[in-house]
């Protein structure tokens, strides 16, 4: 697994460069792309040089009282005819001071002359999905033809319709133009900062690679402007799992659209700032893939609309190697085997098992975000430890047991923080001692702090400098002490 792992990492960085030497990055090089003809605004045909399509922008939130004024305003500041434009807020909360306020700041934007809709449904069957999918079928959806979808704490610049919206008019076969997220809070504390590694890593190799090469890739949910005879073509959004995004980009590619990833296309969003919430953001973000994978392999196998090709890249690359091995390898190669090698001694791994593979595999993942590359060492700890979670997940995905459907809509601070108090002196969340402790990752430090000993006593191989690294790690985490200090 860590070979297959290697192989994925290196054939992308291999794209990544390969395009970058012949300049081919840029999506304007393989798709056709006009800017948008200010004197043509009323043109009602789709298709047409300079033509503006109607389009509508779903906004779904649940209680985002720290954010709905941000996403809302930004969304009616979008650039664009007014009468080719719908802002459509569907509200799912269900604390009725908080539905009031955004029904105020819809009731606003109305008046300034923005045609908003406020639509809210009796209770919240299938989620963001279900609210997706009742927004759309309203009667003035008929006259959209496209559909640009931000969660609530996304801000899109006033120009990201006129960048994004001209690759799905002047090319019929593309159904989705995804945007990059730009991170308002990388700097809060560490915990951004590793996420940010992260998610730069995605959308600077992931998607730059599946849009260039095989013009697939994950929906991310959000940030991103759908065709909606595509949406409808492929079966609509669907409840079935908690990556409602992805499960409609795997059905819309088998259908054989093509997707467009636009690197230079920035959102501004929000990064969870407590352990709480990233802990569960990431179970739902690897349960769900493992989830859809067991749903979908053999529609994808049947499948006749795609080459081959396309199909093995979504099965090997895009789910067995990226959704599954990728967190199941992290957790039991460094957390289990390695230790386990210190207590059997006959078991022996090769250097390059333990040294070259991880090194560059690393290494790789710190293209992305090159400002951070002195954090790799802490980076390579916390995702360490955050593999246990992502492993639990991917199996209770595969398996469908237990919190397979739990959906828990990722926690926003906004600009709280920095309105209630000038101070700058980080404020301490609150928190029971119960939910301080978390019990697994005390379990896998003590594992480790025990191999550690037992390798300083008995073994050679000097692993007990990574075990006690990772020991305190996961004590840290286990203890509560990370996502705990929120700067103002």
């Amino acid at each position: 697994m860590s070979v297959m792992l290697f192989v994925e990492k290196a054939y992308m960085a291999a794209v990544i460069l390969a395009m970058r030497l012949f300049r081919r990055c840029r999506p304007e090089r393989q798709y056709r792309w006009e800017p948008m003809r200010e004197d043509e605004g009323d043109d009602l045909e789709l298709g047409g040089n300079g033509d503006y399509p109607v389009v509508l922008v779903q906004i779904p939130m649940y209680n985002e009282r720290e954010v709905y004024q941000l996403s809302i305003g930004a969304a009616c500041g979008l650039s664009w005819p007014s009468d080719r434009i719908i802002v459509q807020v569907l509200d799912d909360s269900t604390d009725p001071a908080i539905k009031e306020l955004v029904q105020v700041e819809c009731q606003r934007w109305a008046r300034k002359g923005v045609n908003i809709k406020y639509e809210i449904r009796e209770n919240r069957r299938g989620y963001k999905a279900g609210a997706l999918k009742e927004g759309m079928k309203h009667s003035y959806v008929r006259d959209c033809d496209l559909v640009a979808i931000f969660d609530a704490d996304f801000q899109p610049d006033a120009d990201f319709l006129r960048r994004a919206v001209p690759f799905l008019v002047h090319n019929p076969d593309v159904a989705l133009v995804q945007a990059r997220w730009k991170f308002v809070n990388a700097d809060e504390c560490l915990m951004t900062r590793m996420q940010e590694m992260s998610l730069d890593y995605h959308f600077t190799v992931e998607q730059v690679v599946g849009s260039s090469i095989y013009a697939f890739f994950g929906f991310n949910g959000t940030a991103g402007v759908w065709r909606i005879a595509a949406v409808n073509e492929a079966g609509g959004w669907k409840d079935r799992t908690t990556v409602e995004d992805m499960d409609l980009a795997v059905r819309a590619s088998l259908k054989g659209w093509k997707f467009v990833f636009l690197g230079d296309l920035m959102v501004k969003s929000e990064l969870p700032s407590t352990f709480k919430a990233f802990r569960y953001q990431q179970h739902r973000w690897s349960c769900g893939p493992a989830n859809l994978f067991r749903k979908m392999l053999m529609d994808i196998v049947r499948n006749k609309k795609v080459t081959l090709w396309r199909k093995i890249h979504v099965i090997y690359n895009f789910f067995l190697v990226r959704k599954i091995i990728g967190h199941v390898v992290t957790f039991v190669f460094c957390c289990l085997v390695i230790p386990a090698t210190v207590l059997v001694p006959e078991v022996e791994i090769p250097k390059w098992g333990y040294i070259y593979i991880p090194s560059i595999i690393t290494l790789l993942n710190a293209v992305g975000t090159p400002r951070s590359v002195h954090l790799l060492v802490f980076w390579t700890l916390f995702e360490n430890v955050m593999s246990l979670h992502r492993t639990k997940a991917t199996f209770i995905g595969l398996l469908e047991i237990g919190r397979v459907n739990e959906w828990v809509v990722t926690e926003k601070l906004g600009d709280a923080l920095k309105m209630k108090t000038p101070s700058k002196v980080p404020k301490k969340l609150r928190m029971r001692i119960g939910e301080r402790l978390h019990l697994l990752e005390l379990g896998v430090a003590a594992y480790l702090f025990f191999c550690g000993c037992y390798d300083i006593s008995f073994g050679n191989n000097h692993y007990f400098i990574f075990l006690f690294m990772q020991s305190i790690t996961f004590f840290v985490v286990g203890v509560g002490y990370v996502g705990t200090f929120v700067p103002h």
